[in-house]
């Protein structure tokens, strides 16, 4: 029996499968303090006899086998869980191998394994919600060096309506200070959900997803980028980027067929918890 836990920064997803993945119990659970917040891990997994578990965790994280806090959530924004332990609390309590790696990382060995990417051997998963965070598997191993990917802060260019300052409490109007949820709901002062029908919010918004998707595939080249959180379920949002994007390369590099190319979750929301199950057998 496998276990997973897709460690969000405002919910937990635990899950146990059996060695095909076939998820046998899950559970969805609020993140709040790390105390509370690994009480009711304990209690979903504490009823199972897992042999591994896989863990894909918010961020930033130590993911450098060789560092002293290997394991760890660093310099989180979640000011609770910064310099938490996490593979050493968990290490505590279950003597079982483990795999560590972010949510985006495992949504993307997810979506690369059973979902959107299924036979090709990279790819790139982009979540826009409460914040902007990517993930990229190559050659089927997740992309890590002395660090993780933090694939949304990188820099992009302003539109030219565009007087707003930034919401990035670390760089301002970063990507993800300029298109996450919160930066478009203090632009304007409406929730996303609300603003469907404004066509003005979503040239914005794809003006910014657009350039970083270009920076991804002139540096990386996956071969399927996915775009999935809560803000890519505006649906308007898709042709819209792919036209960008299209306009931005600017016949510079040939990319595959922008349908096939640029596309939502196959998985929706099952991507991350079950690349999670694939850390944890892959550990195993």
């Amino acid at each position: 029996m496998l276990g997973a836990i897709e460690a969000g920064g405002t919910k937990f997803v635990l899950a146990v499968s059996d060695d095909e993945f076939n998820i046998l119990e899950r559970q969805s659970i609020p993140t709040t303090t790390p105390e509370q917040t690994f009480e009711k891990v304990f209690e979903f997994f504490d009823q199972y006899d897992v042999s591994a578990i896989g863990i894909g965790s918010f961020g930033p994280i130590d993911v450098n086998i060789k560092s002293e806090t290997y394991g760890y959530i660093t310099s989180t924004p979640k000011t609770a869980w910064e310099n938490t332990d996490f593979i050493g609390v968990m290490k505590e309590r279950y003597s079982v191998p483990m795999g560590w790696t972010t949510d985006v990382n495992a949504a993307a060995l997810g979506e690369l394994t059973y979902g959107a990417a299924k036979g090709k051997e990279s790819c790139l998963y982009l979540t826009v919600g409460t914040g902007v965070g990517g993930g990229a598997v190559i050659k089927g191993e997740p992309l890590e060096g002395f660090g993780h990917p933090e694939m949304g802060h990188i820099l992009v260019r302003k539109h030219p309506e565009d007087h707003f300052e930034g919401h990035c409490p670390y760089h301002g109007d970063c990507l993800e200070g300029l298109a996450a949820g919160p930066a478009v709901e203090k632009r304007y002062g409406k929730k996303a959900q609300e603003l469907t029908n404004n066509e003005q919010v979503w040239e914005i918004e794809a003006h910014y997803l657009a350039q970083a998707l270009m920076s991804y595939t002139l540096t990386l080249s996956p071969e399927k980028i996915i775009l999935g959180g809560g803000v890519m379920k505006q649906a308007q949002l898709f042709p819209l980027i792919r036209d960008k994007f299209i306009r931005l390369m600017n016949d510079y590099v040939q990319t595959p067929d922008m349908e096939e190319y640029i596309v939502s979750p196959q998985l929706k929301d099952d991507a991350g918890i079950t690349g999670c199950l694939i850390l944890a057998q892959r550990a195993l």
